[in-house]
C-alpha cells in the first residue's frame, strides 16, 4: 500500500511527463504570410523623394531592415540587394533599404548617409527612428532571433515571402553558411512575383 510520499511522487511524476510549458519561438514570419502591412509611418528618406507604398501598387517591392557598422549580415547583403535591383528593376521590383540604429554612436541622418556610401548601396533607404514600423512589422508578431528580415510583397502589397534575417548572397558568405541558399529562395520568389503582374493592355 502506498504511503502519502510516494503517492505525491507519482502524481508528480506522471504531472511532468505530460504537462509542457508553451513555449514561444521564431517561425519565421509563416504567420504574416498572406498579409497586408501596413503604410510605412515616421521615415526620414536619404533622398528627397519619399516613398509610400500606395504609389507602388503593381510593383512587387522587396523591403530589407539594415543596420551598421556592426552587422556583417547587412554588408554581405548588400551584392545581393544590388543585384536585384539591376537585374530585376526594370521588370517591377523595387527594393527599399529601411535602416533601424544599433551603433552606440549619435543616430543622424549623416551618419545613415555615410553607412549606405560605404556600403556601396544602390537602392532607395530611409531612417526607421525607434524601430517604428520594425516593431509593427516583425517584432510585435511573436518572439523573433532577427531584426534584419526581408519582406517580399506582391503587386498587391501582400506578404508572398519573408527572410526573417541574417544574409542572402550569390557568394558564399563565411558568416552566414545558408547565405547561398536563402539567395536562390529569395530571387525563386522575385521572379515567381514578378510573372503574376498583370500586363498592361
Amino acid at each position: 500500500m502506498l504511503n502519502m510520499k510516494s503517492f505525491c511522487f507519482i502524481v508528480f511524476l506522471s504531472l511532468s511527463l505530460v504537462w509542457k510549458p508553451v513555449v514561444t519561438v521564431d517561425d519565421g514570419g509563416e504567420s504574416l504570410i498572406g498579409t497586408k502591412p501596413p503604410e510605412l509611418e515616421e521615415i526620414s528618406w536619404l533622398s528627397e523623394t519619399p516613398i509610400h507604398l500606395s504609389d507602388l501598387h503593381g510593383k512587387v517591392v522587396l523591403i530589407r531592415w539594415w543596420t551598421a557598422p556592426e552587422c556583417p549580415y547587412c554588408a554581405a547583403t548588400g551584392s545581393a540587394l544590388n543585384g536585384f535591383v539591376k537585374e530585376f528593376g526594370d521588370k517591377g521590383l523595387v527594393v527599399i533599404g529601411l535602416y533601424h540604429h544599433k551603433s552606440d554612436k549619435p543616430l543622424t541622418a549623416k551618419f545613415v548617409q555615410e553607412q549606405y556610401e560605404r556600403l556601396g548601396f544602390q537602392f532607395p533607404t530611409g531612417i526607421d527612428w525607434g524601430w517604428r514600423n520594425l516593431k509593427i512589422w516583425w517584432l510585435n508578431s511573436g518572439e523573433r532571433d532577427w531584426t534584419s528580415v526581408s519582406f517580399l510583397l506582391d503587386h498587391e502589397g501582400i506578404v508572398r515571402y519573408i527572410h526573417p534575417g541574417g544574409s542572402y548572397s550569390a557568394e558564399a558568405v563565411e558568416v552566414f553558411p545558408k547565405a547561398q541558399e536563402d539567395y536562390n529562395t529569395l530571387r525563386f520568389h522575385i521572379i515567381r512575383l514578378l510573372e503574376k503582374i498583370p500586363s498592361k493592355q
